[in-house]
């Protein structure tokens, strides 16, 4: 990191920020990455510790902490602010619950999600974090992950890599009590500029309400909306 703002401790303590951001590490190995002295590096990290823009893992290492995606999400966000547009009408289209995922890792995070204005809600508060094994959110994600990412999850999914390969060429995914009992969804693609997927768009519900092929009902406005939004981002 070639930065320097001239505040020395300040860049010193984005040096055990963006070491630690490689991968978790403990005090021989900050050092070495560093080049710190062993005593500044322990106290810069433990300072970053107190503030929750470092934490520790299982073994004791550093690991980034949890008030570095608390800050990024107070960031400026044009997914949320797309989605600030599109998801109130589509809610409108589908009187369901809509949502939209990002994946993080091996998991997705709810962004973004209305609830419908009556009646039985499926709700996913924005921040929740759910698995990437089971709902049509985490196959539109995880059809477009990496390869590595994929072998990491197949395993323990309750799909298939043929399933994933049948949505990228339809373009959408459904469940049917595959997340939850009792609740379908559908969901579909969100693309930036350059066509990378970086979201899935979401609508869900009971089943009673969205059937047992939620797909043929909402697929076409679910797919209209995240073209909606690949046009906004």
């Amino acid at each position: 990191m070639g930065q320097h703002s001239g505040i020395g401790v300040l860049d010193k303590a984005l040096v055990v920020l963006h070491s630690v951001a490689e991968s978790p590490c403990g005090l021989a190995e900050l050092c070495d990455r560093t080049g710190l002295p062993r005593a500044t590096a322990h106290r810069l990290a433990a300072g970053l510790e107190t503030h929750r823009l470092l934490g520790r893992d299982n073994e004791g290492r550093w690991q980034i902490g949890p008030a570095v995606s608390e800050l990024a999400a107070r960031a400026d966000d044009p997914l949320r602010a797309a989605g600030a547009t599109v998801l109130p009408r589509l809610r409108e289209i589908t009187g369901e619950s809509v949502q939209l995922y990002r994946r993080e890792g091996s998991e997705r995070v709810c962004v973004a999600a209305l609830e419908p204005a009556a009646g039985l809600r499926d709700t996913v508060p924005v921040g929740a974090r759910l698995p990437m094994t089971a709902g049509s959110g985490a196959k539109v994600l995880l059809a477009y992950a990496d390869a590595d990412v994929q072998q990491e999850v197949l395993p323990e999914a309750k799909f298939t890599s043929r399933t994933l390969s049948e949505l990228r060429r339809r373009g959408w995914a459904q469940s049917v009590a595959e997340r939850e009992p009792g609740v379908a969804s559908v969901s579909a693609p969100v693309r930036d500029h350059r066509g990378t997927v970086v979201a899935a768009i979401s609508v869900s519900g009971p089943i009673d309400r969205m059937g047992r092929r939620p797909g043929a009902r909402w697929a076409a406005d679910l797919v209209a909306a995240a073209d909606d939004l690949t046009a906004r981002l």
